[in-house]
Order: structure tokens, then C-alpha cells, then sequence
């Protein structure tokens, strides 16, 4: 036997927007002047308590704001001494509740953006609608419904939403997808279904309407970006009580600190005492947190939109976070599809090249990726030059589900390519003998999980081309990343154990479910889930439906079937299977981004306490001076300078909040370990080290 090496795998389709490409408009966006603007007028007007209302730790920096307000007016009316103080804690009380404002107006208007680029595609179109009589009749897009079948000919828009029922077409999708590339659409199978706003660039395609005005997958992907459908999910609802129960635990401590603190302000008397008394409840509350919450919720949002993911829910962003068990179909998603000619076989006696020739001459007329790839490969790996072109005087044979294999009559040679049993058949019909080590070979590509396909030249059988399934770029290491993640990963597919086994193997999967059904995919979901586990998986066809819409993240496909989205809670408006690998790491990054930030802000709670109190009770009680680290220059600059740090952290974190915390593939515990280190550390010596820093510059200014 002679082997010819693998060929180069053939690479995935090129997208004309990578995911980097995606991450840098990200990082532009997050300070576009525009946006900017647009979030400073938005932060003034959220200052309604109704508004604020939502956010209960704000709503108190605001009512805080509001009396502090009050008493700077009446010292300053009274030509108080205090009045500077009280004006200054004021001011940056205010700037405190702005700029938490801000930070939630600069994720919504980063949606708001998108939003309106996406409105800018949706037009109103006269639709071509075909009758009941099989008439076509001219109607605004407006008006469909339901069930209605519209008639889309090269150069038009798709009117809205629906599967196309009739003919194949190429469709510019890049208004909704960003991809510049057209892709194929047409009836039947797993790419019929269309999207409204895109354009027909060839043929004529029939469509059958699957969604009603305003409630296109545009429409609802507009509401998205724009919040105005975005619910707090139960993750935030919980961590909402927190903050909500932190804020009235401190509220207590400070108000039995009334005695206290009406003493250490008993410079300016009463008024002094009350502006301390709220300076401090402000200080120690979890204002950087409640300040930046609502700004990462939504930031999640619009990165999820970034990947051109569409969730019909913010649960379902965050239950992917949580994920530990992941189901993906291997044909599409773990592999390119379509099995690829990988090397040619040749049995003894046969030089590999004249192999190469006749799979080629077999395969010209073979339109299918398969029949192409042989093509490629020895054209590729031989020089197989274009004898046998069309018009050569060849005569092909195409396949038949009877015949099983197909070829070419060429020259006074008959040459075919099938299944092993078929052209045995073949060869022996004409008098040829079929080689017993050709039998090993092929029952040995078969046991590998590869499929063989015979070559013969009239009554010589000459070797054998091997297919396989090849995998995508990258997904092994992709396996490994989420293996380390603690997520285990399981392959679906319809092939024999044997093949998934090998197909497994390879890609590094956990497990595998072969000849699976859709009962079969139902079954180990609910199992999962018994097991304690959150599941997700991704699918495109109508018998994907109950799996989907039993998962706790289920992502459709957008070329998929009506049946396919409307069960699951994702939508991936790219068609791309492996998106799912990254809807996962951007859960877990809005997760750890809360959790982050939260573990900072009581932290910095915490280390404020210390911070402030021996400063302003020391003078009262002694002995607490031996607390007081930091030495800060006065009663009023203590708390100045706490205000002015509690103010500033939340604008530097803004960015981060928007960003989100740099997410990588590792256990629960090292994830723990490390917050606990950077955030939970960090939150402690942060407020020691920036409050200083401010009574260094208050005391420079003459303010202490």
C-alpha cells in the first residue's frame, strides 16, 4: 500500500468582521464624544427620585445631597464659617450621584447608538404578496401577517421575517449581521429561514411571513440595545436586597452615632453635625456598587449584541455564566460539516498518482463538498492537470442511490467512485478481481471514523480516497480552555458510537452521545439538570425545538427554523454553532465583573469605617488615635477627603464597569482566589492609600 499524506485542511470561511475587530469598535465607542455628550444631559434628567427610585444606595446619596444642600444655603445665607465646608461636601455629594448617573447613561447610550444604526435599516418596503388566487398584489411591509407569502426578486429587501418556502437566492445580510459576504438562502432544510431588512442580490426567492410588524427579530434586537425591554435579572434583584439591606445596616450605625457626631462638629453646631452625619452615611453605604450595577447589567447586554447574539432575556445571559454542562452538535460546530478527501489510499501495484487521476476524473462531476475536495486534493497534492474537463469527450455518470457510486467514461476508460460493496460489484462485473488488503484498508478507515470510497478503473480497483470529518481551527484548545473552566463538554451527533468515539478523541471533548435522537437529546438534558447542573446547547432544526427550549441556555441558529428560535432564548444572528463557547465566556465575564466590583465596593466600605472614625473621635476618645493610620489633618478634612474618594472611585471605575473584568479560562476556586486578591485586597487598601493622597492636596490648599 502507497499513502499519500493529509492535504491542508481546508480553513474556515473568512468573515469580513473578526471578533477583534469587534472588541476595538468596543473600546472606541466607550468614549465617542457623542455618546458622552448625550450621557452627561442623560445623567441630569435621571436625577428624578422617580427614576432613582430604582436604585435605592443612589436614591439616599441623593436625598443626602438634597439636605446637605439645604444647610450649605442657610450657612451661607448666615455668612457661616462652616459654610466652605458644608458647600464643598455638597458639591461633591452631587458629583457623587451625577456621575453614577453618568456611568448607566454611557451603557445606554452606547445601546442607544446601536439602536439607531439598526433603525436606519429598517425601511418601509412595498411587499410583492401572492393572493389566494396566485395573484401578486402590491402592500406595504406594514401590513403583513402572519402566514402571508411574498415574492423578493434580486435587488429588493425582504419585507420582514420568514422562511423561504419557495426557490434559493443569495441575501446581503451585512445590515444586520455586519458580514459582507452574501449567503446562500433557499427552501427546505436548515438555511430558509430570512431576515427583514436584508436585500436579494440574485434569483427570485418566495417567503412565507413568520412575524408580524414590530415584532421582527430587528424590532426586538432595537428594543434590546435600547434597555427598553431589559428587566433586572434575579441575580441583581438578589444583590439589589444586599445593598439595599447594607445601606439600612449603616444607616442604624450612623444614626446612633448622632451624639458623636453632633460633638465633633461642634464648631458650626447642629448643622455641622448633621452635614457630618450624612457625609459619613454616604461614605460607608455601598455607593460604588449601587452606582455602577446598573451600568454593567447593560454593558453584559451590549456586549452579548456586539457578538450579534440576540437574548430574549438578561436570565439567560447571566444562567450562561453558570453553565457546566455544554452540548454541541459536531457536524457545523465541532467540525467543518462536510467530510473532506484527507489522503488517497493505493493498493499494491498502483502508483498514488494514477489513484489521484482517476478520483479526480470521478469527482468533476461530483458537486457535493466531498466530490470537490477530492478534486482539490489531487489537484492540490498531484498537479492533476484539466484533462477530462467538460467538453473533453467525457461522459459522466452521476450518483444514484441505486448505484452508489458515480464516475466517468473517458478515453475508452470506466472509472468510478462509491462504496466499497458497490464497486466490488463493479469491478467483479467486469471480470476483475476485488484485493483482500483493499478490504483491511477500507474496514480500517471505517474503525478510525473515517469514511472510504473505492476507486476503480473498469475491472482494477485502484485504491482508496479517505474522508473524514475535519475539525474547526482551534477548537481542541478552545475544549481544553473550558475544561479548565470546570465546564464539561459533551458531542451530539447521528454517527455510529465507533465514528463519534474517534471524532471525540480528536476535538478533546468530555463525552459524546452518538445516534442521538431528538428523545435521546431531551433525556440527557433532564438528566444533567438532576444532576444539579445548568446545560446549554445550540441547534437549528425543528427537532432541536424541545432540547432548546428544555436547556437553560438554548442558542438558535438565525438561518435556523421558526420552531429552532422560538424555543430557545438566544438567537445568534451570525449562524455560527461555536458562538455558543463565547456566549458562555461573556456570562461569565458580566458575572465576574459584578462580583468583582461588589467584593471592591464592601471592601472599600469596610476600610473607610476604619479610616474615618478614629479620625473623628480620636479628639473625644484617645485611645482611638492609635487607629488612626493615616493621620489626616483634621476632623472636616477626614471626611472631605473620604466624600471627595468615595465621588472619584466611581469615575475611574466607570471604564471597567463598561468593559468588564478581563475574563479568563480557569477554575471557580483560582477565579475566587484571585478576586479576593486584586478586589477584595485592593478594596480594603485603596481607600487608606486615596484618601491620604486627597488630605495630602486638601492640606496643601489650606482646607485641613
Amino acid at each position: 500500500m502507497q499513502t499519500v499524506t493529509e492535504g491542508p485542511d481546508p480553513g474556515p470561511e473568512q468573515r469580513s468582521r473578526t471578533h477583534a475587530a469587534r472588541t476595538g469598535r468596543a473600546a472606541r465607542t466607550l468614549f465617542d464624544p457623542t455618546i458622552l455628550r448625550a450621557a452627561a444631559v442623560d445623567s441630569i434628567r435621571k436625577l428624578d427620585p422617580r427614576t432613582l427610585a430604582r436604585n435605592p444606595v443612589i436614591l439616599v446619596v441623593e436625598a443626602g445631597s438634597v439636605v446637605t444642600t439645604v444647610l450649605f444655603a442657610r450657612d451661607l445665607l448666615a455668612a457661616a464659617p462652616s459654610a466652605l465646608f458644608v458647600g464643598l461636601i455638597t458639591a461633591w455629594l452631587w458629583f457623587t450621584v451625577l456621575f453614577a448617573n453618568f456611568a448607566e447613561a454611557v451603557a445606554e447610550g452606547r445601546g442607544k447608538a446601536q439602536a439607531e444604526s439598526l433603525r436606519a435599516t429598517r425601511k418601509e418596503t412595498t411587499a410583492l404578496r401572492r393572493t389566494a388566487t396566485g395573484e401578486l398584489e402590491e402592500v406595504a411591509s406594514s401590513l403583513l401577517e402572519v402566514g402571508d407569502v411574498v415574492v423578493v426578486t434580486a435587488g429588493e429587501l425582504i419585507p420582514s421575517d420568514g422562511d423561504v418556502v419557495e426557490g434559493i437566492a443569495t441575501v446581503d445580510e451585512s445590515a444586520i449581521t455586519g458580514e459582507s459576504a452574501p449567503v446562500i438562502r433557499e427552501a427546505g432544510g436548515d438555511r430558509s429561514a430570512v431576515t427583514g431588512g436584508t436585500r436579494v442580490l440574485s434569483d427570485e426567492i418566495v417567503v412565507s411571513i413568520t412575524a408580524r410588524s414590530g415584532e421582527t427579530f430587528l424590532d426586538r434586537m432595537i428594543s434590546l440595545v435600547e434597555g427598553a425591554e431589559r428587566q433586572k435579572t434575579p441575580n441583581e434583584l438578589a444583590l439589589g436586597i444586599l445593598l439595599s439591606g447594607l445601606t439600612l445596616m449603616f444607616l442604624l450605625a450612623v444614626v446612633t452615632l448622632q451624639p458623636f457626631a453632633v460633638y465633633s462638629g461642634a464648631v458650626g453646631g447642629s448643622r455641622i453635625s448633621l452635614t457630618v452625619l450624612v457625609a459619613l452615611l454616604v461614605c460607608l453605604i455601598p455607593t460604588t456598587i449601587g452606582g455602577l450595577l446598573s451600568a454593567i447589567g447593560i454593558a453584559g447586554m451590549d456586549r452579548l449584541v456586539q457578538h450579534n447574539v440576540l437574548a430574549t432575556s438578561g436570565r439567560a445571559v447571566e444562567a450562561a455564566g453558570d453553565v457546566s454542562t455544554l452540548l454541541m452538535d459536531k457536524t457545523g460546530t465541532i467540525t467543518y460539516g462536510n467530510r473532506q478527501a484527507a489522503a488517497f489510499v493505493a493498493v499494491d501495484g498502483v502508483d498514488v498518482a494514477e489513484l489521484a487521476e482517476a478520483a479526480c476524473l470521478a469527482s468533476l462531476a461530483d458537486e457535493t463538498p466531498e466530490g470537490r475536495s477530492i478534486v482539490s486534493l489531487a489537484r492540490g497534492s498531484y498537479g492533476v492537470g484539466d484533462v477530462g474537463e467538460p467538453g473533453a469527450g467525457v461522459e459522466f455518470v452521476a450518483f444514484t442511490a441505486q448505484t452508489r457510486m458515480s464516475g466517468c467514461d473517458f478515453d475508452g476508460r470506466s472509472i468510478r467512485k462509491g462504496a466499497s460493496d458497490s464497486i466490488r460489484r463493479w469491478v467483479e462485473s467486469n471480470g476483475g478481481e476485488f484485493p483482500h488488503t483493499l478490504t483491511d484498508v477500507v474496514d480500517g478507515i471505517a474503525r478510525g471514523g473515517g469514511t472510504p470510497l473505492v476507486v476503480a478503473d473498469g475491472s482494477r480497483a485502484l485504491g482508496v480516497v479517505h474522508l473524514k470529518d475535519v475539525l474547526k481551527e482551534g477548537m481542541r484548545e478552545r475544549f481544553a480552555e473550558l475544561s479548565s473552566m470546570g465546564i464539561r463538554t459533551v458531542m451530539i451527533t447521528g454517527d455510529n458510537p465507533l465514528t463519534a468515539a474517534s471524532i471525540a478523541a480528536e476535538a478533546g471533548v468530555d463525552d459524546f452521545l452518538a445516534e442521538a435522537t431528538p428523545e435521546d437529546k431531551m433525556r440527557l438534558i433532564k438528566a444533567e439538570q438532576a444532576g444539579g447542573n445548568l446545560v446549554a446547547m445550540t441547534g437549528d432544526g425543528t427537532n432541536d425545538a424541545p432540547a432548546l427550549a428544555q436547556a437553560d441556555v438554548g442558542v438558535a441558529m438565525n438561518t435556523g427554523t421558526q420552531a429552532a428560535k422560538e424555543a430557545a432564548n438566544m438567537v445568534d444572528l451570525d449562524s455560527d454553532p461555536t458562538k455558543l463557547i463565547d456566549v458562555v465566556a461573556i456570562g461569565k465575564q458580566l458575572l465576574m465583573t459584578r462580583g468583582s466590583l461588589t467584593t471592591f465596593s464592601i471592601a472599600n466600605d469596610i476600610a473607610k469605617y476604619f479610616a474615618i472614625i478614629p479620625a473623628m473621635f480620636a479628639p473625644i476618645f484617645p485611645a482611638l488615635a492609635s487607629l488612626d493610620v493615616m493621620r489626616l489633618g483634621s476632623t472636616e478634612s477626614a471626611i472631605l477627603s473620604a466624600v471627595i474618594f468615595n465621588a472619584l472611585v466611581i469615575v475611574c471605575l466607570i471604564p471597567l464597569a463598561l468593559r468588564g473584568v478581563r475574563f479568563r479560562a480557569a477554575g471557580a476556586a483560582s477565579v475566587l482566589r484571585r478576586n479576593l486578591l486584586v478586589y477584595g485586597v485592593g478594596g480594603v487598601v485603596a481607600p487608606f492609600v486615596g484618601i491620604k493622597a486627597v488630605d495630602v492636596v486638601l492640606s496643601a490648599l489650606g482646607m485641613s
